[in-house]
């Protein structure tokens, strides 16, 4: 059996790499760092660790004052937490000046499981989705993760949104993978259905595409995990199928499945374009109940997301 890795641990590791390959690099928590894995920069650079306590919006903006002196700052919390709580201090003290600070969000989606609604981040895509200058990613396994995280620092200018998962999943990457801003990777090709995931749920379309095989249905599988700057080319290139599937950990509403909406609706009507079907929690609160429980009442399976297509066609 493959080894199964959760992102946010692998970017615990990648984040330590970061400082020390970058002397800009600094890392704040508020309380969280064991959960987030910045404990590993607390440990190894203990002085470019700062945790704010249980004051995110402090840290979001302390992490503003960071950037603007020219260091790079890492704020890290759940990604409910630094999203949702913090919305007004990332818009107008990072977004409006535009400045460097990578938003790491831990545990997005349902699987912060028994914590519940209050924890559980549905709407961090949407919200991090509309500020202007932001980039918004998601990493599908461990090896897109750690290239992620230095990309953030290397390449990658402005503000970042970057959503890490609890679930474990094995790495669907290979292991000479170069992540690319903006560019969507082609897992699988399939000629009926094409499955557009991030995140964890990236490995779940791999098995849902295995299932849907057995049924004598073709799918390709893309992993769209720059959510901004979308890849549109990739989607055009999907929108031939007779199906388009979205799968995210999060609401069908402004996320993934939104902006693929988007792109479809604007191709010109000549084109081929397949029906777009939205899989992900339908405009609802999260709920405590264990991981694998709540993916499997919101159709976030490998078997759920399989029969969702098959009820489509």
């Amino acid at each position: 059996m493959s080894e199964l890795y959760q992102t946010r641990f692998v970017y615990g590791e990648a984040l330590a790499e970061a400082a020390e390959c970058y002397s800009e690099v600094v890392a704040l928590d508020a309380d969280l760092y064991t959960s987030t894995r910045t404990v590993t920069v607390r440990e190894r650079f203990p002085e470019r660790f700062l945790d704010l306590g249980i004051s995110e919006m402090d840290m979001v903006s302390t992490a503003a004052g960071l950037a603007a002196s020219g260091l790079v700052p890492f704020a890290n919390s759940f990604a409910m937490f630094i999203t949702a709580h913090c919305y007004d201090q990332i818009r107008i003290q990072i977004c409006y000046p535009s400045l460097h600070v990578i938003l790491a969000g831990s545990s997005g989606g349902l699987t912060q499981g028994p914590d519940g609604a209050s924890h559980q981040s549905l709407e961090d895509v949407a919200l991090m989705r509309a500020l202007p200058s932001m980039t918004v990613l998601a990493p599908a396994d461990a090896i897109e993760t750690r290239a992620m995280t230095l990309a953030a620092v290397r390449s990658i200018r402005g503000p970042v949104y970057l959503r890490l998962g609890r679930y474990p999943v094995p790495n669907v990457l290979p292991s000479g993978y170069t992540f690319e801003l903006g560019k969507a990777t082609w897992l699988r090709e399939g000629a009926n259905v094409a499955l557009l995931a991030y995140g964890h749920m990236v490995w779940a379309a791999l098995r849902a595409a295995d299932l849907l095989a057995t049924q004598g249905v073709q799918a390709s599988v893309v992993n769209m995990s720059t959510i901004k700057p979308l890849d549109t080319t990739a989607v055009r290139r999907a929108a031939t199928a007779s199906l388009v599937v979205t799968v995210e950990e999060h609401s069908i509403v402004g996320g993934l499945g939104s902006a693929v909406a988007e792109v479809l609706a604007e191709m010109p009507v000549q084109h081929a374009r397949g029906r777009l079907l939205r899989l992900g929690t339908r405009d609802v609160f999260g709920e405590s109940g264990l991981a694998d429980e709540l993916l499997a009442k919101h159709g976030l399976t490998p078997e759920g997301i399989s029969a969702a297509v098959l009820a489509a066609l």
